[in-house]
């Protein structure tokens, strides 16, 4: 990448990740929807948020009715379990499973063996550096969404 600032290319980084087709067939790009609904599920529990389809959708960043669906098919697979909301009876929460912590576990070791793919070559120092950057940007990134 030539040319532009630091923000071009952390945009450029983000672009290319999000936009990255799943490798494989048909199922392998289930299985990466059904991760994303159980980082979501797992992000708001860890900040001791709710995981309503409205949070979800607003942590994923798409609309109430995909949001939804996701939740259902991840329901449906095992790796969710819907209960009554703590705050408000109406509405349900989602929860993750025992095979949603395993879904994720293994999710999260494919993740590290990518980061070391990527680095492959850097000092322990760089990596940690790098993963402090990111950790910062991550956090303060929630807090402009507010």
């Amino acid at each position: 990448m030539s040319g532009g600032g630091p923000g071009q290319a952390l945009f450029a980084f983000v672009r290319y990740w999000s936009r990255r087709p799943p490798a494989g067939d048909g199922e392998m790009a289930e299985r990466g929807r059904l991760v994303l609904v159980a980082e979501a599920v797992h992000a708001l529990a860890r900040r001791g948020s709710a995981a309503t389809v409205n949070a979800v959708a607003q942590e994923i960043g798409i609309d109430q009715s995909g949001a939804s669906r996701l939740v259902k098919a991840a329901t449906q697979a095992g790796y969710l379990a819907m209960r009554p909301s703590d705050a408000d009876g109406r509405q349900r929460q989602a929860t993750l499973t025992s095979s949603g912590h395993a879904l994720l576990d293994q999710a999260h070791d494919w993740q590290e063996r990518v980061f070391d793919q990527l680095t492959e070559g850097w000092s322990e120092r760089r990596r940690r550096d790098f993963q402090r950057a990111m950790t910062e940007l991550i956090e303060r990134s929630g807090a402009l969404r507010g």
